[in-house]
Order: structure tokens, then sequence, then C-alpha cells
């Protein structure tokens, strides 16, 4: 299951030296709804070697903007706590493992 990131605890998870998959979404956001379970399939198809996270925008409003999110679904990938790579919209499944392989 994706990890609920959140203000709080959001800088402690992306430093790391595995990749770190960060999908910004929110609950009214259709294309949200369309990438939501494919991020969760991502957490199970690569646990233990990458890290997939959520972070709700609405509620989290820090990071987001720290971020400069400003369309939703962004996608963010991490390498060693730095932006490495982005997605935004709605993108099929091999795109993101893609990415993520990069990482790997």
């Amino acid at each position: 299951m994706a990890v609920e990131l959140t203000d709080a605890n959001f800088e402690e998870v992306i430093k790391t030296d595995k990749p770190v998959l960060v999908d910004f979404w929110a609950e009214w956001c259709g294309p949200c709804r369309m990438v939501g379970p494919i991020v969760e399939e991502l957490s199970k198809d690569y646990e233990g070697r990458a890290i997939v996270g959520k972070v709700n925008v609405d509620h989290n409003p820090g990071i987001s903007s720290k971020y400069g999110i400003r369309n939703i679904p962004t996608i963010l990938f991490f390498k060693n706590g730095e932006v490495v790579d982005k997605s935004v919209g709605a993108v099929p499944k091999n795109v993101l493992s893609q990415k993520i392989d990069g990482q790997l």
C-alpha cells in the first residue's frame, strides 16, 4: 500500500537511497482517481525496492507549495532526497514503471 505522506513526515521519507515516487492528488480530481489504482499497484510491484507515496494536496499545502504543484495529478520521482523526474496528468502504468526502473 502506498505511504500516506504529509507536511510532517515528507522530508524524512524522501531522504532514502531508494527511488521514491510521490503522487500529489486530491479527492475531487477525476484524473487522480484514474491514477490512484496504478500508484497502489506500483507500491506492490516495487515493494522493498522503491517507496511509493501519496500526498493529498488539500490536506498538505506546505509540501505542495514547496514543490510548485499547480496541476494534479503530478507525480514526482526522488532519488537521495532530490527531484529527478516528473510526470503531470494521467499516464499509463508502463510510463511510471519505466521512470522508477530508471532510478533503480
